[in-house]
């Protein structure tokens, strides 16, 4: 399916291409003259910067190798996928209205009965520095989330981040989200969305995101940044998902677009699936970011805690857990940084490119007394097992990213887990494997 609409939107690309060649002449406009851009996708703008529109995307081919705990038996299996396939249409509409389509054909993003978006957003700007942003879009919650996925550092994001996906994703759902900045420095968000299934009263699940960064230096190669996080939401409707669940790094376990593992292993340290309605009361998350750049080095880390709260089930169930990262850019270019996120390393050399090296640690433990479905005080969550009570997880990324110009980056990680406390079915607590990802952005 990616590779019929890449092949129509290829045939579509060289007929316009050739109508041009054939038709040349002079383009005329009933207004202010337009500015075409092709550099970084296509871009077409009138000069007074009134419209604009985009048409770019990115394409993310992974491949992935691995074994231990990353599977059901223990084995070495591999996975081949895109990652991401977005085709994106974004753009300006009388100066103070801003536009962004993104659509993933290789399902990652969305859902087959509300459509694969990524994202489809208006945003509103005329009220200076505030932005009103509407739609469906990711709210974002820490530091890896509010930088985009074509310039995270490590092909995947941190492994906390995965006990707590209703956080940052979607869904099906739709939000606003008010924006602002104070000077050079302070930033501030706040979205309510409203997603997922109704409740017994027709009221869909709420969820409210809040995040604020200082930076006080804030300029690439100069980096000190700093952010709090704030999520909550209902968990008292029927059929709640209450799995804390983590990839650890190895998206190949359980993926779409391409081929994924037989019997990949996609931990459950707690919780479970269908709850009933009224098990559950709230869902809250608290998070912290730190960061730090100077010249071609880079430091950052978060910490992050969710509390899911009981109402008919018998104990709340709660998980926290940090990374701390390291990059450094052996060629000597600073990582691009924007007020709340990093950004893009563009090369200064154009025959060798720009060549960074980091390392990331992740630990995480989740704490869940409940025991459903236990025998003996350990739990089957269907690809292996977990004690009752607190289980434990820490991942090691190691990579290189090689950035061979401003559209190419090909990267190799090495990823390395170990658990505590959970196991797969063959009593596995740890395993390894490495990613190989080539990135193209338009």
């Amino acid at each position: 399916m990616i590779r019929k609409h890449f092949a129509g939107f290829a045939a579509s690309a060289l007929a316009l291409a050739v109508s041009a060649q054939a038709f040349a002449g002079t383009v005329t406009t009933d207004g202010a003259d337009i500015v075409i851009k092709t550099k970084g996708g296509l871009e077409v703008a009138t000069a007074d910067k009134e419209f604009s529109f985009k048409l770019g995307g990115r394409l993310q081919a992974d491949y992935s190798q691995f074994d231990g705990f990353y599977t059901e038996d223990g084995g070495s299996q591999d996975a081949s996928y895109f990652r991401r396939a977005f085709i994106e249409v974004s753009g300006v509409a009388y100066k103070d209205w801003k536009y962004l389509l993104s659509y993933d054909l290789a399902h990652n993003a969305g859902s087959s009965d509300d459509g694969y978006f990524d994202e489809a957003s208006i945003t509103y700007t005329g009220f200076k520095p505030v932005e009103i942003r509407f739609g469906r879009f990711d709210p974002i919650f820490g530091l890896e989330k509010a930088t985009s996925s074509k310039w995270v550092t490590a092909p995947e994001r941190n492994s906390v981040y995965d006990l707590m996906e209703w956080v940052n994703g979607h869904q099906n759902g739709m939000g606003i989200e008010v924006a602002a900045t104070a000077g050079d420095s302070l930033f501030g968000a706040a979205t309510l969305s409203a997603k997922d299934n109704g409740d017994d009263n027709g009221q869909s699940t709420k969820q409210l995101n809040l995040r604020g960064v200082f930076a006080p230096l804030h300029e690439a190669g100069n980096v000190l940044h700093l952010g709090l996080n704030f999520a909550q939401r209902n968990a008292d409707d029927d059929g709640y998902d209450a799995r804390f669940r983590s990839r650890m790094g190895m998206r190949g376990v359980d993926t779409e677009g391409g081929t994924e593992a037989n019997s990949g292993n996609r931990g459950a340290f707690g919780g479970y699936n269908n709850s009933d309605a009224g098990d559950w009361d709230k869902d809250t998350a608290w998070g912290a970011e730190l960061a730090w750049a100077t010249g071609p080095l880079s430091l950052q880390g978060e910490y992050m805690k969710r509390t899911l709260e009981a109402d008919n089930a018998a104990e709340d169930i709660e998980a926290d857990g940090f990374y701390v990262q390291a990059a450094y850019t052996l060629t000597g270019e600073a990582r691009g940084y924007k007020l709340g996120k990093f950004d893009a390393i563009k090369p200064e050399n154009k025959q060798i490119g720009a060549w960074e090296v980091f390392y990331r640690y992740d630990d995480f433990s989740v704490e869940d007394d409940n025991g459903v479905g236990a025998v003996a005080g350990v739990v089957d969550y269907g690809t292996g097992l977990r004690d009752v009570g607190e289980v434990d997880g820490k991942t090691h990324n190691l990579g290189v990213n090689w950035y061979v110009n401003e559209a190419v980056k090909l990267s190799a990680t090495y990823v390395k887990a170990k658990t505590d406390g959970i196991t797969n079915y063959e009593g596995d607590d740890d395993g390894d494997g490495f990613v190989i990802r080539g990135q193209y952005v338009f």
